[in-house]
């Protein structure tokens, strides 16, 4: 599985968050929430990641 800058992802805790930032597709920082006065910003390695949603 190959995730980009900017891809909305399902996290296996069931949390969907935006890819802010990519590093050699091994970590992530994603920011998870449903508006910014929730928004959390994680760290999550591609162990996390379920699945990259559709657009």
């Amino acid at each position: 599985m190959t995730i980009k800058q900017y891809d909305a992802v399902l996290l296996k805790d069931g949390r969907s968050g935006c890819v802010v930032e990519a590093f050699d597709n091994k970590q992530f920082i994603v920011d998870v929430g449903s508006s910014p006065e929730d928004w959390e910003t994680i760290d999550a390695s591609i162990d996390d990641i379920e699945k990259v949603l559709e657009k």
